[in-house]
């Protein structure tokens, strides 16, 4: 059988990592996991290490980037076929792995999102605007390409994008690495997913940072992409 790997990188997630966790082991056990505690500052190692689960430990905070890369490498080394990308605050379900999977097979996908927007609309409001704004530019810069939820956390990569992932190239779980990785011919698809609100603890985007992220990924998108090597193997 084909292995997958489920990645939870977790940053001060003492409220919720259980609940994420044990709902895995006693529904999903035909996946692994592992759990990346990102130098967290709460409880988050000391639940993981009594409750016996499966998990790195960073030393310090590396962000969101670093944690999915350590992550990324594990399934690597462990000979996984797919990693996928699931959240620590309980948002992601566990149940759409199955209809990733099948989508990515059919599909010949790289990497398939999963995606709340996919077949429902985007609700109105100021986050929701810069979302449209940011699936706009990558739809200008990738020849038409639309990515509805630029900025879903549950992501499934197949083999070669562990190693890519990994190894080969600098990646960031934004949308600027969405565009980046169309352009270099990597085929990446969405299917429609329910996702839940955080109930506790604390988020890696700072809401207060908003505006900034969106210029940033819009300068990266629209500018930056275009000097970058294309490093895709």
């Amino acid at each position: 059988m084909l292995k997958l790997l489920i990645i939870i990188p977790a940053y001060n997630e003492a409220s919720n990592i259980e609940r994420v966790v044990d709902n895995l082991i006693e529904n999903y056990s035909q996946y692994d996991y592992v759990i990346v505690n990102d130098g967290s500052s709460d409880d988050t190692r000391k639940i993981c290490a009594n409750r016996k689960y499966n998990f790195l430990d960073l030393p310090i905070n590396v962000g969101l980037a670093g944690a999915i890369r350590a992550g990324i490498r594990y399934a690597n080394y462990h000979g996984y076929d797919y990693a996928v990308q699931i959240d620590g605050d309980g948002q992601h379900e566990p149940k759409y792995i199955k209809d990733m999977l099948e989508k990515m097979e059919t599909a010949q996908a790289d990497i398939v999102i999963g995606s709340r927007f996919k077949e429902e609309k985007k609700p109105n409001s100021m986050r929701m605007l810069g979302s449209r704004i940011i699936s706009g530019a990558i739809k200008l810069t990738t020849g038409g390409k639309k990515i509805e939820d630029v900025t879903s956390g549950m992501r499934l990569f197949n083999k070669r994008m562990i190693k890519n992932f990994g190894y080969n190239m600098h990646y960031s779980p934004e949308p600027d690495t969405i565009a980046y990785l169309l352009n270099c011919g990597i085929k990446i698809e969405e299917i429609q997913v329910e996702m839940y609100e955080r109930i506790a603890g604390t988020s890696y985007l700072n809401l207060k940072n908003s505006v900034w992220y969106m210029l940033k990924m819009l300068f990266s998108i629209l500018i930056f992409q275009w000097v970058r090597g294309r490093e895709v193997k």
